[in-house]
């Protein structure tokens, strides 16, 4: 059932709302709802000790509207001869709002309740559109790679340090053995591992393994395996 206050500038209309509140913490029911932010809206001022339940409702009401709105205000006043006809316009919005053609109480504005399932994702989304986007972890592969010499008389310890002397980011070298070619000669076999978005094992091959000044030991390289980690 609507609740209709009229003349809230009046000392009759606030004595009338100060009648209504004996016994009540909010207009309706037991927490507030826009029914008392419409009424604060239409009392002029803090009633003073004359209108009691008036005078703790409103500064309820007022301690709720301060922690939504932190910032200091320095204090505004309204002139002219209107106001009570902007009471009245608060009194037709109470009539509104309380009406049976209203909006359910799950439409409604709550100003002050928890938040509701479309706030929270509306909220996780902003959040979310604020982080940067996680990078796509890159991913890695393994190389056992040949590593030849000049002849038999290159020095394949000197050799394997000119190869391991290579450094890049995304190049990790592993263990390596010595396998026979024949005729006195041996090659290198080493493991590596890349990431394959940092190094290109061609590129390593052609510009870094067999020009100077390592081609002095290497003489050619050959990909033996590659495989994705």
């Amino acid at each position: 059932m609507a609740i209709t206050f009229s003349d809230l500038h009046t000392e009759s209309g606030l004595k009338s709302l100060d009648d209504f509140l004996s016994g009540k913490s909010y207009i309706s029911g037991d927490k507030l709802t826009k029914d008392d932010i419409i009424v604060y809206a239409a009392v002029l001022k803090n009633p003073d000790d004359s209108f009691p339940n008036l005078s703790q409702w409103y500064n309820c009401v007022s301690s709720h509207l301060a922690t939504s709105f932190p910032g200091k205000a320095v204090g505004v006043g309204l002139g002219g001869k209107a106001a009570p006809a902007e009471f009245a316009k608060a009194e037709v919005c109470l009539k509104l709002i309380s009406s049976p053609t209203a909006d359910d109480d799950d439409d409604d504005l709550d100003l002050f309740g928890d938040e509701t399932e479309e706030e929270k994702k509306a909220a996780e989304e902003r959040e979310a559109s604020k982080k940067p986007a996680k990078k796509k972890e890159s991913g890695k592969s393994s190389v056992l790679l040949d590593v030849k010499p000049w002849d038999d008389e290159t020095d394949m310890k000197k050799l394997e340090e000119a190869v391991r002397s290579v450094e890049m980011p995304g190049l990790f070298w592993g263990a390596s053995k010595l396998v026979a070619v024949g005729y006195g000669i041996k090659k290198l076999q080493i493991m590596l591992t890349i990431v394959d978005d940092l190094v290109s094992v061609d590129t390593l091959i052609e510009e870094h393994l067999t020009v100077e000044p390592r081609n002095e030991h290497i003489q050619s390289c050959d990909i033996v395996a590659f495989n994705k980690i």
